[in-house]
């Protein structure tokens, strides 16, 4: 089986479930960390011909990370393509487990077991805090309807002002990201990279917790920690 991952979540997934299927990832695949596979480019970008050259039995991909004109390109050459839909901590464990048997996984890992576990009892927060959530700047773009973060923070007793918003990412003006006087401040470092010099200042007055972007935004081993991580941050900003 020779498997080749345009989503870096998944790409983590499948290298630490079923080791030796992986033929290639993306540039930005950073886990596990000793991952030695040919690089087929970026999420959004990927190098079809360097893909089709791999000769791969299966591309596994996601219908928010990665551009259907890429993927038509590759089934038109003959590759089988798998594409996932993660909106909810439930569609994620789904997805993870219909990944995994695609790639030729002959029993359910355990990481995958702790992950589920960890998700059952979430980190209960009372009261529920209200957060804006940048996901970029320049423009400011932020988390808003059906997001896989949206839910995760949800599900730890913090929603996000835009969550009823008709775009699944909108830009919205600081001035209106201030405006809207959340609680909190949620900035993750990715895929912008927020940190304690560049993201802060632009909400003077507001708590802020920096978080990991792999915890909120990524489906795969890191599910098992990410309540604990995540709920930890967000306390520390906003007791």
């Amino acid at each position: 089986m020779r498997v080749v991952s345009l989503v870096p979540s998944l790409t983590e997934a499948v290298a630490v479930s079923v080791p030796g299927v992986l033929a290639g990832a993306t540039d930005w695949c950073t886990h596990p960390a000793a991952l030695d596979v040919v690089r087929v480019g970026g999420t959004k970008n990927p190098r079809t011909d360097r893909i089709v050259a791999l000769a791969p039995d299966l591309v596994i991909a996601n219908e928010e990370e990665n551009r259907e004109p890429d993927l038509a390109a590759l089934r038109a050459a003959g590759v089988e393509v798998l594409v996932t839909e993660v909106r909810d901590v439930p569609q994620a464990f789904r997805e993870l487990d219909r990944v995994l048997r695609a790639c030729g996984a002959r029993s359910r890992p355990r990481w995958l077991d702790a992950a589920e576990e960890a998700w059952t009892a979430p980190v209960r927060r009372e009261p529920r805090g209200r957060a804006v959530v940048p996901v970029w700047r320049r423009p400011w773009t932020v988390l808003g309807r059906d997001t896989f973060a949206g839910d995760v923070l949800a599900r730890l007793g913090v929603d996000h002002v835009h969550a009823a918003h008709e775009d699944r990412y909108p830009r919205i003006p600081l001035a209106e990201l201030r405006a809207a006087a959340p609680d909190l401040v949620v900035l993750p470092d990715e895929p912008y990279r927020f940190t304690r010099d560049d993201g802060p200042e632009a909400f003077p007055g507001l708590p802020c917790a920096l978080v990991s972007g792999r915890h909120l935004t990524w489906y795969g081993p890191s599910l098992a920690e990410a309540p604990r991580v995540l709920g930890a941050a967000l306390r520390a900003a906003h007791p």
